[in-house]
């Protein structure tokens, strides 16, 4: 169950660590309203999942430590473990799709972490991550469905709410729930008030169809030009919290991603 002080905790190991990113108003989005933009592309591996990367390493036992870690990302997650794994001086393995953008590679090699490439999308690179990890010993650290990786995410609604105490809505980006889970619990605990949205991309909608039908739901496939929410199922374990203190889900089209790029 997660708690306010876990993820105060998660904020303290995080301290020196992950970036206090700056929340920037911007009088583009929508001239009507105050709209913020939490700037986590400024944190250290480019996005908020060094948070959740760090705090689950930091967890880890001597024993779990000295045999390594491995995860399986499109990118972020794999550059937030890879990042973590070298200031702790552990091993790390990345399992990413075949269709992961070079770039995303090459930083993640650049830590110094092995990677192996597998698979068309996240969930067939997720599999073979889990044999690796059976098979080698590893401790695998999931990218979502994991509540110590929540808490670390979760700090970043901390870190909004005491710059921004008069926030009446966040909006979070959706693929497996680990942020939306980390950001919609913390926010509520603080503020049962705020109003918790969660976005995905329409061809990748995971999320609004588990909590159609409630219970976790498997996508046939998915097609989004947003490779890093290109996920087919979402966690068992954030989807319990999403129940519980996201208000809503709403999808946008590659076209209207297009559009606002």
């Amino acid at each position: 169950m997660l708690t306010l002080e876990m993820i105060q905790d998660a904020k303290k190991t995080l301290e020196g660590v992950a970036r206090v990113t700056p929340l920037y108003e911007s009088a583009f989005i929508n001239p009507n309203a105050n709209v913020f933009i939490k700037c986590e592309n400024m944190q250290v591996t480019g996005s908020f999942k060094l948070r959740g990367a760090y705090v689950k390493t930091a967890s880890l036992t001597e024993e779990e430590a000295s045999k390594g870690v491995i995860a399986c990302s499109a990118g972020n997650h794999a550059q937030g473990v890879a990042y973590a794994a070298k200031l702790f001086g552990v091993k790390a393995v990345i399992v990413m799709p075949n269709t992961t953008p070079l770039i995303k590679v090459n930083r993640t090699k650049s830590y110094g972490a092995e990677v192996v490439l597998h698979g068309d999308v996240y969930d067939d690179a997720c599999s073979y991550a889990l044999q690796l990890a059976e098979e080698k010993g590893y401790t695998f650290i999931h990218p979502f469905d994991d509540e110590v990786v929540a808490t670390g995410q979760g700090s970043i609604a901390m870190e909004i709410i005491k710059e921004l105490p008069t926030v009446d809505m966040i909006l979070a980006p959706v693929g497996g729930g680990g942020l939306l889970c980390g950001v919609s619990t913390l926010a509520k605990l603080l503020n049962p008030n705020i109003k918790v949205i969660g976005v995905e991309p329409a061809g990748a909608n995971c999320m609004q169809e588990s909590l159609k039908q409630g219970k976790v739901v498997s996508l046939p496939n998915v097609n989004t030009i947003a490779d890093g929410t290109a996920v087919r199922q979402i966690g068992e374990t954030t989807l319990e919290y999403i129940k519980q203190y996201v208000d809503e889900i709403i999808t946008v089209s590659d076209y209207e991603l297009m559009e606002a790029f």
